[in-house]
């Protein structure tokens, strides 16, 4: 009868311990525990803190009671969450494809070598994103006004009426007009980047088999910055579904064309602030976060497939 031994020691590497490999275990939990920690408090955590409050509900007679799905029954209802998801749904569509086209072509212009002045107009582009959106806000607000600012100066100058920028027919173009002044540098920087990393034997290759500029873009530079594009579009998807400073600012100087239900991220502000539903708040949140999160997957999937 034949009995199993253990294997021998490689000759010139005498076997570890187990105490020494469980040091080293023991270490490398100690080089991400710190993040581990932070990523528990202040991710995880404020995401499990929503998902309780979701589950309760906040009564005149009886007080806080345990109402389960109850109130994500009633986010699915709720006309006034699913007219602002449409709104900004629409915002998506329009701003976000010309601001990252804008951003795309400043990027090819600077990247070319043929743009006098390149380093000055990368600076002068990108500034815009250095400024506070709610600096950026005020400052384009003001500009809007029909009775005070940049419209109104034209308006009196040249004895004419220019349509009102904070009518509530302009109100959403106004603001796309804001967030795309504020992040097409950032998105600039992004493509530009990308474009500045591909090998230079590509060009050397395009330059011999006689490729213009147009052939050069669309077979070498957008392929090679794909996911960058991927990146940026992910990026701009999550700021969109995130709207919020530009119309609560606007809101004040527009108020007849802006609600408090303007934006989901608006309206669940207006839930927890003024009307203290704090726990139907958390649950507009949860549902919003959920529908940014599946776009997002979804884009990113496509984005990334090959042959794509």
């Amino acid at each position: 009868m034949t009995t199993l031994q253990p294997p021998a020691a490689i000759p010139g590497h005498p076997a570890r311990p187990a105490v020494e490999r469980d040091r080293r275990s023991w270490t490398g939990w100690g080089f991400i525990g710190p993040f581990a920690v932070v990523f528990t408090f202040v991710f995880l955590a404020p995401i499990a803190y929503s998902i309780y409050l979701s589950l309760f509900r906040n009564k005149l007679i009886g007080g806080t009671s345990f109402v389960g799905l109850d109130n994500y029954q009633q986010a699915l209802h709720d006309s006034q969450f699913w007219d602002s998801l449409g709104r900004v749904s629409l915002f998506l569509l329009i701003q976000v494809p010309i601001m990252l086209g804008i951003a795309l072509l400043v990027a090819l212009a600077l990247d070319s070598g043929r743009l006098y002045g390149r380093d000055f107009f990368r600076i002068s582009i990108f500034l815009p994103y250095a400024v506070p959106a709610v600096v950026a806000t005020l400052m384009w607000g003001f500009m809007y006004g029909t009775r005070f600012g940049l419209v109104s100066d034209i308006n009196d100058a040249l004895g004419v009426s220019l349509p009102n920028p904070l009518g509530p027919d302009l109100i959403l173009a106004s603001i796309g007009n804001i967030v795309t002044w504020e992040f097409v540098g950032y998105n600039m920087l992004i493509f530009y980047s990308a474009l500045r990393v591909i090998p230079a034997s590509l060009y050397e290759a395009a330059q011999i088999d006689g490729a213009g500029q147009i052939r050069v873009i669309t077979a070498i530079k957008l392929p090679a910055i794909r996911g960058a594009l991927v990146i940026a579009t992910i990026f701009s998807i999550i700021g969109t579904f995130q709207l919020f400073n530009e119309p609560s600012i606007l809101q004040k100087l527009a108020p007849n064309s802006i609600t408090t239900d303007y934006t989901p991220n608006y309206y669940t502000y207006s839930l927890s602030f003024s009307g203290q539903q704090h726990n139907y708040s958390a649950t507009v949140a949860i549902v919003m976060g959920l529908i940014t999160m599946v776009i997002a997957y979804v884009v990113q999937l496509r984005g990334m497939r090959k042959g794509a």
